[in-house]
C-alpha cells in the first residue's frame, strides 16, 4: 500500500481521522502524535507480516535443515544430512492453493523425502487431525481410504494411517503428481468430506530425478 506524502493523522473527541476528513475541524483539533505514532507503528507491523508470509515458504521448521529454495513452480526444495550416517537428505514440499475449514491458518501440503538419491517417502499431510482408519491394508496395517485427481484420471486409494497426523502416499500416486498440472485429494474430515486442491505444475523434474530417482508418470484409471 503506498501513502501519499500528506497522509497524517488527527485525533477528534476519541477518533482518528485523514486529514482531508478534517479539513474543517483543523482549526479546532490538534494533531496527536501518540496516535500518529500508533498508527505509523501498525503500518510497518502489517508491512513485516505481509512480507513474513511471503517468505514463509522458504523457512525449515525443522532443526538442522537448511531453509528451502524454489524447485521450481510452486514447490520449495530443504536440504539436510544424516548427522550419524552423513546421508544426504532432500525434502520437496507443495502446499495447497486452499485451507481446510478446522485450520484456516495451516495449508494441507505433499511432500517427497528421498535420502541419497532415493525416495523414502511421499506423504500427505492435511493440517488437520484426522478421523480414524476406515480399512486394513495389505498386512493389516490402519489405512485411510482417499480419492485422487491426477489430471483427467481419478482413483480411491488407501493410505497408511500415521498416528492421526498424515497419511504415506504410494509411489505411483508422487509419480502421477509430479508430471500433472492438476492434483486434488478428497478425503473424510471431522467437518466432512473436504479437498486438497494443488497446482504441482512447473516441478524441476531433473533435480526430482537427481535427488530422489523419481520420473513422472501418468495414472491409469482403476
Amino acid at each position: 500500500m503506498q501513502l501519499s506524502a500528506h497522509f497524517w493523522v488527527q485525533y477528534t473527541q476519541g477518533c482518528l481521522f485523514l486529514e482531508d476528513t478534517v479539513n474543517a475541524l483543523h482549526a479546532s483539533c490538534k494533531t496527536n502524535r501518540t496516535a500518529l505514532a500508533l498508527l505509523a507503528c501498525a503500518t510497518l507491523l502489517c508491512a513485516a507480516s505481509a512480507f513474513a508470509q511471503d517468505s514463509a515458504g522458504a523457512m525449515s521448521p525443522n532443526q538442522d535443515e537448511q531453509d528451502g529454495v524454489s524447485a521450481g513452480g510452486k514447490w520449495m526444495e530443504f536440504q539436510s544430512e544424516d548427522k550419524m550416517t552423513g546421508a544426504k537428505k532432500v525434502r520437496f514440499e507443495l502446499l495447497s492453493n486452499n485451507f481446510f475449514k478446522e485450520d484456516p491458518n495451516y495449508k494441507p501440503r505433499v511432500e517427497l523425502i528421498c535420502s541419497d538419491g532415493k525416495m523414502t517417502f511421499a506423504d500427505f499431510n492435511p493440517g488437520v487431525r484426522l478421523p480414524p482408519p476406515n480399512r486394513p491394508g495389505f498386512w493389516g496395517q490402519p489405512q485411510l481410504e482417499v480419492e485422487v485427481r491426477t489430471d483427467d484420471v481419478h482413483n480411491f486409494h488407501g493410505w497408511n494411517w500415521e498416528r492421526g497426523r498424515f497419511l504415506s502416499m504410494d509411489k505411483g500416486t508422487a509419480r502421477g503428481l509430479i508430471g500433472a498440472q492438476v492434483f486434488n485429494i478428497a478425503l473424510p474430515t471431522r467437518n466432512g468430506r473436504e479437498i486438497a486442491e494443488f497446482s504441482p505444475a512447473g516441478l524441476n523434474l531433473e533435480e526430482v530425478h537427481k535427488s530422489c530417482d523419481l520420473t513422472p508418470k501418468k495414472p491409469s484409471k482403476d
